[in-house]
């Protein structure tokens, strides 16, 4: 039975996750989600059924166009497949708790806004703002322990990240540091203070490896969303674990 929740909570996601690209791509440029409907961006061809399953359609078609030829991005199956397989953790972690709902609508921020981000280097507020606020509603009905984390959490991280900001004179993005915020709902304080220093270093590497690959300077912009969004999942559901080996580690 659990095999099969576990494949429909995939093949949730997996559309989802189609979805949540063209959300990502579309709402930064204040386009609407429903029109035009999805197509090629080269030869204009309004895509099929056959062209829009998500993730087999891409192997299908070769990763190509059915029109022009023109390659398609890796990002959009795999947005799509990383989103099935995280609906799928969260719920074998979860079971059918209420914390549930709080986990589906926290992967599908972070898998938007990394889409956005990756493409624009830009989170938006129109994304942010709606799903703060399903999840502050959520978190009303699926509290931390103690309940007040969650309130201090968005202090802290969206007061740290401000701090930086300002310390910086601008190394700090204005949707990150709103992103953080979120982020402090979601994981309270501690796994908020964990998931910037996980940002941090998950940052620090994503960007020498770029840097090093695309040999541009070191005052290139790279997307930080990425790595929060990285950080914060790892934080999420495995943040418990590492703050108990840390301190044994000093005791």
């Amino acid at each position: 039975m659990e095999l099969l929740i576990s494949v429909f909570f995939f093949l949730y996601g997996i559309t989802f996750g189609s979805f949540f690209n063209v959300v990502g791509l579309r709402v930064p440029m204040k386009e609407s989600i429903v029109s035009p409907p999805s197509h090629c961006t080269t030869c204009e061809r309004r895509l099929t059924l056959a062209d829009l399953v998500p993730v087999f359609s891409y192997v299908f078609l070769k990763g190509n166009c059915r029109g022009c030829g023109e390659r398609i991005s890796a990002i959009y199956p795999l947005m799509e497949l990383l989103t099935g397989v995280l609906f799928v953790f969260a719920y074998l972690h979860f079971g059918f708790e209420r914390e549930l709902i709080v986990a589906l609508l926290f992967i599908s921020l972070l898998v938007i806004l990394t889409v956005s981000d990756l493409k624009y280097m830009l989170i938006p507020n129109r994304i942010l703002l709606p799903f703060g606020v399903a999840i502050f509603i959520m978190r009303i009905f699926s509290p931390l322990t103690p309940w007040w984390d969650s309130l201090l959490g968005t202090i802290v991280g969206f007061g740290l990240l401000l701090f930086i900001a300002i310390v910086s004179k601008g190394g700090m993005g204005g949707g990150d540091i709103k992103l953080f915020l979120v982020i402090g709902l979601v994981l309270g304080t501690l796994q908020t203070l964990l998931t910037l220093f996980l940002a941090s270093l998950i940052g620090a590497i994503v960007g020498m490896i770029f840097l090093k690959k695309t040999k541009q300077g070191r005052k290139t912009p790279v997307p930080f969303g990425p790595s929060i969004a990285v950080a914060a999942l790892i934080a999420y559901f495995y943040g418990t674990q590492l703050v108990g080996w840390y301190t044994g580690l000093l005791s």
